[in-house]
């Protein structure tokens, strides 16, 4: 699949180089009125774009390499565009970051960098990466490090959701404890699972069941959607430190370079 867009790109490519050319030719040879003159310059400069659009197509059949080396240019404009948009949201949206009510802080509170994951519970790369989590908070005394439930692979990535944010208000000293069973107890999240966590940790059932239910909790949801749209966040582990966005399980030793770049620069940048 990725060979073939390459294939149709550089035919756009191609297209694109002989429009231009072509274009080019035509403003340096055409005027605004009609002489004999000009007529006569019209059909010279007909024969100038037919030979420029030889000597276009003659260069590009010896040297395709040149499309694909303007293709790989165009894309690397666009993923630093992408990415200095992104960091612009992130600046502009940092308080509901990495400040709003509506999250849970594991390390540090009052840390002088902050690491947010965008997570789902039945996200086995999310599961794999805990380790790295709780690695990260043990070895930065001041990471202060921000839960962002972003449930999108199932219905049961909700329900687990919508408990894990209950158990935050009801019983906020256990959360810890319920995340860690979440992420290392086998099976699918659901609210069974969630809720047998629950159990196993002697908490209020009852309690927890009651807000789950509630509009806050949707509220908390929507919050993290609304954030992860505007930063074009579609997968998870999806994390945002300082001002730079880290898509994937990227591992301990990734993050903590981050990390340690953040603190280096005052918490707000990775480059300074």
């Amino acid at each position: 699949m990725n060979a073939l867009r390459i294939f149709y790109a550089s035919i756009v490519a191609a297209a694109l180089i002989l429009a231009v050319s072509v274009g080019y030719v035509i403003s340096q040879t055409s005027g605004s009125e009609t002489s004999p003159a000009a007529t006569e310059q019209g059909a010279v400069s007909e024969d100038s774009t037919g030979a420029t659009q030889q000597l276009v197509r003659d260069y590009l059949v010896s040297n395709p390499e040149v499309i694909e080396e303007a293709l790989m240019a165009l894309q690397n404009k666009r993923v630093e565009e992408a990415r200095s948009q992104q960091s612009e949201t992130i600046t502009r949206m940092q308080d509901q970051l990495f400040n709003s009510k509506n999250q849970v802080v594991l390390g540090n509170p009052d840390g002088a960098v902050t690491l947010v994951e965008f997570f789902d519970y039945n996200c086995g790369y999310c599961r794999r990466a805990y380790p790295d989590m709780m690695a990260l908070i043990d070895n930065n005394p001041d990471l202060k490090m921000v839960l962002k439930e972003f449930p999108i692979l199932s219905e049961g990535s909700v329900q687990a959701a919508r408990i894990a944010v209950a158990v935050d208000v009801v019983a906020p000293d256990s959360y810890s404890d319920f995340h860690r069973e979440m992420m290392t107890r086998g099976g699918q999240a659901d609210r069974a699972k969630a809720l047998d966590v629950v159990r196993d940790l002697n908490l209020d059932v009852a309690a927890i069941e009651a807000k789950a239910g509630e509009s806050s909790v949707d509220e908390n949801l929507t919050e993290v959607q609304s954030l992860a749209r505007a930063l074009d966040i579609s997968g998870t582990p999806s994390y945002i430190i300082a001002d730079e966005a880290v898509p994937g399980a990227v591992g301990f030793d990734q993050l903590q370079q981050k990390v340690s770049a953040a603190r280096k620069c005052g918490g707000n940048t990775l480059s300074c």
